[in-house]
């Protein structure tokens, strides 16, 4: 489903033009910030080139991007199965038919290792299960039960650093010639270092007794030196081990910091090369036992930073810079520009892997404030953002309780608060209680039971988009095109989802008003005549003329 899909790629028109951006991206690859906002349809072929036919003749690029839908889930708040108020990995095995029926395809777990944080960031047992979550029985039993439904699983590794706590550190720390010494960066507390963190404020060194040793994000996440060729080869025994169990890959946390300590060498090219051949290596590694593993990265940088990844090395990045775009599109209810601009970065991304990346689009995670909070508790903003991340390329992510319109803002413990599944403030059969909820109660309180059968709900809003995104194959697994109205209209937002044997245009309506407008067969993709789904029955198409109810969605074949 990942590594081994074949990409379709045909001519586009324009393509001395569109390949003259491209070139433009190639030779920023070292710069910053080769502006995303600024893009192009992707025009160089992919080795596997066929021809996509709208059927009057015309031709249009496909650089298609096979997919499904991930759910990412901070097990510690999401079901809790034995009482103790924490969720455990029982919990999602029981609630998988709920994911099922939302039409979700893979699940990230956030870190299931052992740890001495509420959080799981630092690492104390690579090899171990939080016993608080439950057993290496338990894990197998949800891996088992989830692929009898084809829904994937990605769990969180943490390789950038241990926890403090780790064994490999305490002996490291405590006796200089601990053969662990070395897995570290340890040196005298009075040599003179760089401060510079490139990971926040303050110093990343920490002092311990007449040492100190680096930690970009704090003292109880010393940083692993991966110029120990041992680190490395454990690290990779380690990925080795969690798919032999049967995992299907991993969210690789603070990708770009493997090298990237210090914010005056983080955006180097040697930092950036380093940073690279690791992860290069690390998927050579997992290769020996499954080629097929799905590996995306939290790499939080611009496209041009972004791009070298993807060659050999990581399938996806999630996308932060759409993220922000995507809810202050729905906020300020205005267009975009998403065939545009996403078809650049596309293009550049496509030619960094050699047609081997998957776009990871998202509206929000466990590092910021949830989606309700940033748009106000404005649910039509709400669904349009959801409609505008669920008809986009790639392998878009959900987090817990965005479906539902959960609200949360930092600091990060409540941005990850209890998964709320009963209408009753008392909660009911494996509520957690893990931590009390500062954003969710009263009025503001929202659940699963409560939308089940409310057909104008947020949640039933996420599934509708989901189910169409499942039934086609446009849109679960095409690139995105351009397509420009003759009269502008900011209020709408439109682009082309193709396979090589279909298209369709998306339109949306960010409005609060009734939009109209008339649709021109596309030089590119042919005539879009047939209304194939809508968020509202009072769409309509009648003789090329669209018209749109307010915050709507549409797909046109």
């Amino acid at each position: 489903m990942f590594n081994n899909r074949m990409r379709q790629s045909v001519l586009v028109l324009f393509s001395a033009f569109l390949l003259v951006l491209l070139s433009a991206c190639s030779s920023d690859q070292g710069e910053q910030d080769p502006s995303p906002t600024a893009s192009a349809t992707p025009a160089q072929a992919s080795p596997n080139e066929a021809e996509g036919n709208s059927g009057n003749g015309s031709t249009y690029t496909v650089d298609e991007q096979p997919g499904t839908v991930f759910y990412e889930i901070f097990v510690r708040a999401f079901y809790d199965t034995d009482g103790d108020g924490i969720g455990d990995l029982n919990g999602v095995t029981a609630k998988l038919d709920y994911l099922q029926e939302l039409g979700i395809g893979g699940i990230w777990l956030m870190p299931i290792n052992s740890s001495p944080s509420y959080h799981g960031y630092d690492v104390t047992d690579y090899y171990g299960i939080n016993p608080e979550y439950g057993t290496m029985d338990d894990f197998k039993r949800l891996l088992d039960e989830a692929h009898k439904r084809d829904i994937k699983i990605v769990m969180d590794l943490v390789v950038n650093h241990s926890s403090s706590e780790h064994p490999w550190f305490k002996d490291a720390i405590a006796n200089t010639d601990s053969p662990y010494r070395s897995w570290y960066s340890i040196l005298p507390a009075d040599e003179s270092v760089r401060t510079d963190n490139a990971a926040g404020s303050g110093s990343p060194w920490h002092t311990a007794g007449s040492s100190k040793y680096l930690g970009i994000f704090w003292g109880g996440m010393p940083d692993l030196n991966f110029d120990e060729p041992k680190v490395r080869e454990e690290l990779i025994n380690i990925g080795r081990y969690w798919l032999e169990q049967g995992v299907d890959g991993f969210r690789l946390d603070a990708a770009k910091h493997i090298y990237g300590d210090f914010s005056s060498t983080v955006n180097t090219k040697e930092v950036q090369a380093a940073n690279k051949a690791w992860w290069q290596e690390f998927r050579r590694g997992l290769n020996e036992v499954n080629p097929n593993a799905y590996l995306i990265g939290e790499v939080w940088d611009s496209t041009a930073v972004i791009g070298p990844y993807f060659d050999q090395a990581l399938n996806s990045a999630f996308n932060f810079d759409l993220a922000g775009r995507l809810l202050g599109a729905a906020s300020g209810e205005s267009d975009p520009d998403l065939g545009y601009s996403l078809g650049r970065v596309h293009a550049f991304y496509e030619q960094s892997s050699g047609g081997a990346f998957l776009d990871a689009p998202f509206l929000s995670n466990h590092d910021q404030n949830r989606v309700m909070t940033v748009l106000n508790g404005n649910a039509d903003h709400a669904k349009m953002a959801a409609a505008m991340l669920l008809t986009l390329p790639g392998t878009p992510y959900l987090y817990y309780g965005e479906e539902i319109g959960m609200k949360g803002a930092k600091p990060d413990e409540y941005i990850r608060e209890p998964m709320l599944w009963y209408a009753d403030p008392a909660g009911g059969e494996g509520q957690t209680t893990w931590e009390s909820s500062r954003h969710n109660t009263g009025a503001d309180a929202v659940s699963v039971e409560a939308q089940q059968q409310d057909e104008q709900s947020l949640l039933n809003h996420y599934r509708k988009l989901i189910g169409w995104r499942n039934a086609e194959p446009a849109l679960q697994n095409g690139a995105i095109g351009e397509y420009k109205l003759d009269a502008a209209n900011s209020k709408l937002s439109l682009y082309v989802r193709a396979v090589k044997d279909d298209r369709v245009l998306v339109v949306h309506n960010l409005s609060g008003e009734l939009q109209q407008a008339e649709l021109k067969t596309s030089s590119d993709y042919g005539e879009f005549a047939k209304l194939i789904h809508a968020t509202s029955g009072e769409a309509s198409l009648e003789g090329g003329k669209l018209r749109l109810p307010p915050y709507s969605t549409v797909i046109i074949r």
